[in-house]
């Protein structure tokens, strides 16, 4: 069996916003075609990490992407293979669901791609190809949660951070959703990081996971384990010392 390649690596991260401390010293990495949870209370600094990754806030620190020190930037990450979906579900609401993906395929020249990459992505959306001449304004929470993760396919990720897709969803929602990731993630190889306030809606699905708080690494590893270790209620309750 082959061995999985380290792709993505961030070490000792710092990011500050003013005399905020959002990140001190945050570490972590995925593997090729890996799952990884990136999860804590609100305000641990999870969003930030994938952000730095990705090259929207400044950090200090170093992000290795196949071993190789970078310096990230948006159209850098995205020309390496690195596709982002912001939290909160961003589609573009006036547009028909076909048109909000091919907005997703900007770095595509050739018209006959984007259709074979809109049509590959309804393959695993088959909900979004029923409605793909309905503006997405029309289209459910769970629907739009699906658009916009779609829509980061367009550009053929190798990696691809997922900022809280749960948000705002229902427990039904939720679970048609992470099955449908999780489903890119086998189907795809395509390696994810999500990043997730609870734990327990996506731990079976994932490969390992990193709990932050306060801006730190608090513990990582398989997440049965975490979930049985009492950390991770610990820091949720807000009793970690």
């Amino acid at each position: 069996m082959k061995e999985k390649e380290l792709q993505l690596e961030v070490k000792d991260v710092h990011v500050n916003f003013g005399e905020i401390k959002a990140l001190s010293g945050v570490s972590l990495y995925i593997d090729e075609g890996e799952m990884v949870g990136l999860m804590g209370p609100n305000g641990a600094g999870k969003s930030t990490v994938i952000k730095a990754v990705f090259g929207m806030v400044p950090f200090k620190g170093e992000v290795l992407w196949h071993g190789q020190s970078i310096e990230p930037t948006p159209r850098e990450m995205v020309e390496r293979g690195v596709s982002m979906v912001p939290q909160g579900r961003r589609v573009f609401k006036h547009l028909s669901v076909r048109e909000n993906l091919e907005i997703g395929a900007y770095t595509v020249r050739s018209k006959k791609e984007i259709k074979e990459r809109v049509e590959e992505v309804f393959t695993f959306f088959p909900d979004l190809k029923k409605k793909a001449n309905q503006s997405s304004g029309a289209l459910s929470g769970g629907q739009q949660q699906m658009l916009a993760v779609g829509r980061g396919l367009m550009t053929d990720p190798k990696l691809l951070l997922l900022d809280e897709p749960s948000l705002g969803l229902s427990p039904k929602l939720v679970k048609e959703v992470f099955a449908k990731i999780k489903e890119i993630n086998t189907e795809r190889k395509t390696s994810i990081i999500v990043v997730e306030h609870n734990i327990k809606s996506v731990s079976d699905i994932l490969d390992r996971v990193y709990i932050l708080d306060k801006g730190e690494n608090a513990v990582s590893g398989d997440p049965q384990e975490v979930l049985s270790g009492g950390v991770f209620e610990k820091i949720f309750l807000g009793q970690r010392k």
